[in-house]
């Protein structure tokens, strides 16, 4: 079928999920982010406090200059010694809005600096913002203000200076030097931009490594992608894992695995089809050959007897087939053939095994027994009842006296596979047992007969398909298809069961030996 046809469902679009590029920028950026901005902060506080000590020390050296020069007349007045010379240099700097201003205030003697008295500007502009707090003397004090309008930053030092003149009495001079604070602001500017280019330039470089890293390491990735696409749909070999990255390696084994896994079964379903081929051939020949003979009879009498052989045959080819289904529906793992466990009485369907072969093995002249779970004995007496364990009122077995958790027809195929391969080895006059019993937190279905048994190196080849015993005797064994253990193995396995083969140990057995085919199952807890 053309996969583009209209009967095709299409495809499903699922939403884009990030890849792992995306998921680790996302896991890294914002923890690398953090810390940048956090180491970037503490640089720029730093850079920044750094040049704030800079400039104020620039600015206070003219201020501790003119403080030097600051001398007592003969006449008792202040003055300032070289003022000019000390401007020149302060000018020199060739800064914007620069200004300096010493002025003096008069203490009267035994009385204390009035800041509200009239000053006396001795240099420099008058009016510059005083300190908000007298500083003491000798200790120079850095402030922001603003002047004309601008903001500016002050470095101040007042100091005391007292009159020879007029013993007792003193000076109080105050000498400030501002100047703009647009240079500090630009230099403090340009270091949070340095800052900030600087981590830019980190974060993108530490994107494109791990850009370039996540691609480089999925490669393998990429390869391992181009060469499944590549390959052929009956292609099943494993994947190469060499050159994957060490966390990838489990996921690669698990899909070999599964590729292992599908290997078997195609194989298994090849050769079941080429068995099922060559076992169908057979009968189909042989009832072709019965067919011409009866054909070409001219004697009624041998004409019904080729008929009677047609109708046998095809009862055989009738069980082999419904063999092969039932082997093709215990092997599968579709979960749509499948039916879902519920909790069953195993007592029940055993008994119920029993009473479907007890016909034909009265007409094989053997003794079927029944031993049920609760200790009843229940060899005649059961022609009553009903195959699916319910009494003659139509009332079920309440409550169950086995449970386990499984699924009824295919347990039912089970303990039928069992009972009927039992059968087919016995011999006439042969005795078959079926036993159902609790062990432990176990349910066990044992099926035990009075046949040939089975040498121990031999018991688990029996499991084969298509196998059959050559040390069997009887004429049903002889035209058994091999199958039936198969079968019973299979959906035994399925519901969580095993089936264990030991010998019998009956006297009256042909071998003395016989065998025991034991079917355990988990008890079902409430």
């Amino acid at each position: 079928m053309d996969p583009r046809s209209p009967t095709t469902p299409p495809p499903t679009t699922e939403p884009r999920r990030f890849g792992i590029r995306a998921r680790l920028l996302a896991l890294l950026l914002p923890g690398i982010i953090a810390l940048l901005a956090l180491d970037s902060w503490n640089d720029y506080r730093a850079l920044t406090d750094a040049l704030v000590v800079a400039y104020d020390q620039s600015l206070l050296e003219p201020v501790q200059a003119l403080a030097n020069g600051i001398v007592v007349a003969s006449d008792g007045s202040v003055r300032v010694q070289e003022p000019f010379s000390i401007q020149s240099m302060f000018d020199s700097t060739h800064l914007r809005y620069k200004y300096l201003h010493v002025g003096v205030q008069r203490i009267a003697k035994g009385e204390q600096l009035d800041v509200n008295a009239p000053e006396t500007t001795l240099m420099g502009v008058p009016g510059l913002p005083r300190p908000a707090q007298r500083p003491p003397d000798g200790t120079p004090v850095f402030y922001d203000a603003v002047y004309e309008k601008h903001a500016v930053r002050v470095a101040a030092l007042r100091q005391t200076v007292y009159d020879n003149v007029h013993p007792g009495s003193a000076w109080s001079v105050l000498i400030q030097a501002a100047e703009g604070t647009g240079p500090r602001v630009q230099a403090q500017s340009e270091t949070l931009r340095q800052e900030l280019l600087r981590d830019t330039r980190m974060v993108l470089v530490m994107s494109i490594l791990v850009w370039l890293g996540v691609a480089w390491t999925l490669r393998p990735l990429d390869r391992l992608r181009r060469s499944l696409r590549e390959r052929s749909r009956d292609d099943l070999k494993p994947l190469d894992a060499s050159g994957v990255p060490q966390e990838v390696v489990p996921l690669v084994d698990a899909v070999n695995h599964h590729i292992e896994g599908h290997r078997r079964m195609v194989a298994e379903h090849s050769q079941f089809l080429a068995d099922a081929s060559h076992q169908l051939r057979t009968p189909l020949s042989i009832l072709s050959i019965q067919a011409g003979y009866a054909v070409r009879e001219t004697d009624p009498a041998r004409m019904r007897e080729s008929l009677h052989a047609i109708v046998a045959q095809l009862a055989r080819t009738r069980r082999l087939s419904e063999q092969l289904l039932a082997l093709a529906h215990a092997t599968t793992d579709d979960a749509i053939a499948a039916v879902e466990p519920a909790v069953v009485d195993l007592n029940a369907i055993a008994r119920a095994v029993v009473l479907q072969y007890l016909p034909l093995a009265r007409e094989n002249d053997q003794d079927l027994g029944w031993v049920d779970a609760r200790g009843d004995v229940a060899t005649e007496g059961m022609a009553g009842d009903d195959a699916d364990g319910t009494d003659e009122a139509g009332e079920a077995d309440d409550p169950p006296v086995l449970p386990v958790m499984a699924n009824a027809a295919e347990l039912h195929e089970v303990l039928a596979n069992l009972v009927h391969n039992a059968i087919k080895y016995t011999p006439r006059g042969g005795n078959i047992t079926v036993t159902v019993r609790r062990e432990g937190s176990q349910a066990v279905a044992e099926v035990c007969d009075s046949g040939p048994g089975i040498a121990p190196e031999r018991r688990d080849s029996v499991f084969e398909r298509f196998h059959r015993d050559p040390d069997a005797g009887t004429a049903g064994a002889a035209q058994g298809a091999g199958l039936g253990l198969t079968i019973a193995r299979s959906y035994a396995r399925r519901n969580g069961a095993e089936i264990e083969l030991e010998s019998a140990g009956m006297p009256e057995s042909a071998t003395g030996g016989g065998l025991r085919a034991i079917l355990r199952l988990p008890l079902h807890v409430a």
